[in-house]
């Protein structure tokens, strides 16, 4: 097969490409005008320190990715996010668009401040994954989590650069391994402490050994820290309190940073089942979860308390006809729906007829029923 000369890639191959993208592209538009579209931008570091900002578009039909921006000069400074944000709705059409989604940087917040301005009827959201996981940061600068998590780290850490005694512990758990990888730090924490945990019989037995005691290690200092730890309770205790809290969110994380389906309509749920599972693990004991409740809420409330993910919320099916006497449909989420419909649907007469299509009991206007509901 002869090969493709420097020529023929760089101008007519390349012009086919570059048909053959805009043609995709044209295919997507036409969702965004029936549908509309999130515009997702997501900050990153290349390897040569440039801050680069990729630029997606969601729709329906699938991710698109649009561009990307060299930000190095302007990752920071919220007026230059802003005409970053300007310049790609008018791309996209502001018609089209009904939020920006970016991570909870100060300068993207303020951006997002002078959006609501300018395009009144476009929503700047704080990307929600990110607002978990500064939950996590937060939670695990509490004890004990701040602690376990370390203690696990020096446990393996000791283990693993000894190669005789990572062997030993590999024929002790079934040459099972105890750090569990994840997408991100805080879930890969929580992983390897439930792997800990699943072998906490397995390695107790292990340093409880004749093999163990007998052996050089057990005479080191740092060795006999670390089979203490696993011998005694503390650790373990420790990292159970850790796992009642982080599984739940860890899940939540999951949905919300996964690809099997569009979150929106699935994080008020998530987020109640989670301090649901979470206050059943400690037996609706407050003084063990109170403090991690109050980092919960505060994030909540201040970042992911969003109206789109009420309007999400009561427009999911499954949660709209089964839960409709639920507790997380309650006066905070109708507000936040009707939120959401005033800032999309300008039009007074049109937002009454999606309130009589949901079925609702509306006041005439949007501003009567906020004074009703306050």
């Amino acid at each position: 097969m002869k090969p493709p000369t420097y020529h023929e890639v760089r101008v007519p191959c390349l012009k086919k490409e570059v048909e053959k993208t805009n043609k995709i592209v044209e295919e997507h538009k036409v969702q965004w005008k029936t549908y509309g579209c999130s515009i997702m931008m997501d900050k990153w570091t290349a390897k040569n320190e440039k801050m680069v900002i990729n630029v997606l578009v969601i729709s329906p039909r699938e991710r698109l990715f649009l561009e990307s921006y060299d930000a190095s000069d302007s990752s920071t400074d919220s007026n230059k996010i802003y005409n970053l944000f300007e310049k790609t709705i008018l791309k996209v059409g502001k018609e089209n668009v009904v939020q920006v989604v970016t991570d909870n940087a100060s300068e993207n917040k303020k951006a997002g401040d002078m959006l609501k301005g300018v395009f009144p009827n476009i929503f700047w959201t704080p990307c929600a994954a990110h607002c978990i996981k500064l939950m996590f940061g937060d939670i695990f600068k509490l004890a004990p989590y701040s602690t376990v998590f370390a203690k696990a780290v020096k446990i393996h850490s000791y283990i693993s650069q000894r190669p005789l005694l990572l062997n030993m512990m590999r024929r002790y758990t079934n040459q099972r391994n105890l750090v569990k990888s994840a997408k991100t730090r805080f879930a890969t924490a929580i992983m390897t402490l439930h792997s800990f945990y699943l072998q906490k019989k397995n390695l107790r037995t292990l340093f409880m050994s004749i093999e163990w005691s007998e052996g050089i290690y057990a005479k080191e200092a740092l060795g006999k820290e670390v089979a203490r730890h696993i011998v005694g309770p503390y650790f373990w205790n420790d990292t159970v309190q850790a796992l009642k809290v982080g599984n739940p969110l860890v899940i939540v994380l999951r949905l919300v940073d996964g690809e099997r389906k569009p979150p929106m309509g699935y994080i008020y749920e998530a987020m109640d089942m989670a301090k649901e599972v979470i206050e059943k693990a400690f037996v609706h004991d407050k003084r063990k979860y109170g403090k991690v409740f109050e980092i919960i809420d505060e994030r909540w409330t201040v970042q992911l308390h969003q109206p789109l993910h009420a309007a999400g919320h009561i427009l999911n099916p499954g949660f709209f006809y089964t839960n409709n006497e639920n507790k997380t449909l309650d006066k905070a989420v109708w507000k936040g729906h009707h939120a959401c419909v005033a800032r999309l649907v300008p039009d007074e007469a049109m937002q009454d007829k999606i309130g009589e299509e949901l079925g609702c009991v509306y006041a005439s206007r949007w501003n009567t029923w906020i004074s009703f509901g306050h």
